[in-house]
């Protein structure tokens, strides 16, 4: 059994992709010491629209992964080959998923009522739907989409800063850890959302709670396609 947070984020910024590369090294291996302070065997680099390969000499592993920015909302894509760069709001979630599956990865629906529609795809051959760490409350609509779909749940913090990881994690039934191994115990259903109710992340998704009221990005089920150009909840207010 290994502990996993399979939604994370090794910037704390979006764009300014030359800056990003420069400090992703510095913030791969931060996130992971913390993920591994806090009991994790493991967590995704899970950066919008492209990958690096970073895996920092520390106790947790780092695997690889990327949230594409569909013309519908986020998906996360994790397993041994993600691809390595992607346009925000280019691709459709089937272009998505096929693009996953090609790369022999497995495809998440992220955050699902934040921001997003993919959950209103019935014909598009998703892997899992993720319990976000920023509002885990709204699990209950998760569990019921992802048992209409017949699909497992697996859970991520979407760590932007290093403290958050591990606020939610997917345990994995596995004899190891290696990209494969967690896309396969994805496919099977071999996983478990899991959410910690330590003080510091519930006082952090209060914060998280009231930026996306005001955003108007939970639950937005009327909002036009996000995401395009940007990642969704992140457009210019200017």
């Amino acid at each position: 059994m290994y502990l996993v947070d399979l939604h994370a984020h090794t910037r704390f910024f979006h764009g300014h992709r030359s800056l990003g590369d420069r400090f992703d090294p510095l913030g791969a291996r931060v996130l992971t010491e913390i993920a591994a302070r806090r009991g994790l065997d493991g967590v995704a680099t899970t950066n919008h629209d492209y990958y690096t390969d970073l895996n920092p000499a520390v106790d947790a592993i780092t695997l690889p992964g990327i949230e594409i920015t569909t013309d519908r909302g986020h998906v996360l894509v994790v397993g041994p080959d993600p691809p390595a760069e992607t346009k925000p709001g280019a691709l459709s979630p089937a272009e998505t998923v096929a693009l996953a599956h090609d790369h022999d990865c497995a495809a998440i629906v992220a955050h699902p009522f934040r921001n997003s529609t993919v959950r209103e795809l019935t014909d598009v051959p998703f892997d899992a739907i993720e319990v976000n760490g920023k509002h885990p409350r709204s699990r209950p609509l998760v569990e019921k989409l992802a048992s209409e779909r017949n699909l497992p749940l697996v859970g991520g913090s979407d760590a932007h800063y290093p403290f958050e990881v591990g606020r939610a994690y997917t345990t994995i039934e596995s004899e190891r850890l290696t990209p494969e191994a967690v896309v396969e115990a994805i496919r099977d259903g071999r996983v478990e959302a899991q959410v910690s109710r330590s003080t510091l992340d519930e006082v952090v998704r209060r914060g998280y709670r009231a930026i996306h009221r005001r955003k108007r990005v939970i639950d937005a089920i009327e909002r036009p396609t996000p995401g395009v150009g940007t990642p969704p909840g992140e457009e210019s207010t200017e």
